[in-house]
């Protein structure tokens, strides 16, 4: 209980129903009749619908592609993780003594997969004005500055550029599978330079992993470690 407290301190929100954050907390390890799998889809769905209409408001002047970038730059796994480290949730989690010992409290599919459960449970609570209130002031308090440059490296449009000045040609991107389920689908990309891969990555969408895979090349032509 004394999790929840902070957890309800550090969002600046109380929750009403133990049952539900009791829900939104439970990783399906936890092996109860009960997860946060439900939850987490529809609170994937309230973040994209939250976060739009912030920076459709914030940014009046930006265009369709604009808004697009930038929000794809915060609602994923890896936006979510952030915002989940910052309020601590890891330690609120309840997963089993297994996935405990294999590092779930810190893994980033877990904080932000809980994220979004957290955030699917306000909503069923208070609705969208709070929880879209909660949200926001959360990313605000999380990133120093929202905009194109700060949240959205191409780095697509990077690796091209690099290899057409040392190549002399520009790489292709190959879909090598798409699994889970069709409301969690995720794709693994590959990256080919010269006939041979040289990346992949997964991403929740294709456009993610490209940016994903188009990262890892960048680093293994640039020398640097992964």
């Amino acid at each position: 209980m004394s999790q929840i407290k902070a957890l309800e301190k550090a969002l600046n929100y109380q929750f009403k129903r133990d049952d539900l954050i009791t829900e939104a907390l439970t990783h399906k390890s936890y092996k109860k009749p009960y997860n946060n799998e439900r939850l987490e889809f529809l609170g994937d769905a309230v973040l994209d619908l939250i976060v739009g209409e912030y920076l459709f408001s914030k940014f009046p002047n930006e265009d369709e592609g604009v808004l697009s970038k930038i929000r794809a730059s915060l609602v994923n796994e890896k936006g979510f993780t952030k915002l989940a480290q910052y309020i601590n949730l890891g330690e609120a989690i309840l997963i089993s003594p297994a996935e405990e010992k294999n590092g779930g409290r810190t893994k980033p599919s877990l904080l932000s997969n809980t994220f979004e459960a957290i955030i699917g449970a306000i909503y069923l609570e208070s609705g969208l004005a709070v929880t879209a209130k909660v949200a926001t002031d959360l990313i605000e308090a999380c990133y120093e500055t929202i905009d194109l440059n700060s949240l959205s490296k191409d780095f697509k449009t990077t690796l091209q550029e690099l290899t057409q000045a040392d190549f002399g040609e520009i790489p292709t991107y190959k879909m090598i599978r798409a699994f889970g389920p069709d409301h969690k689908k995720e794709f693994e990309i590959a990256v080919e330079l010269q006939h041979k891969i040289i990346a992949k990555a997964i991403g929740r969408s294709k456009k993610e992993a490209q940016q994903k895979a188009a990262q890892i090349a960048l680093r293994k032509l640039r020398g640097e470690e992964e």
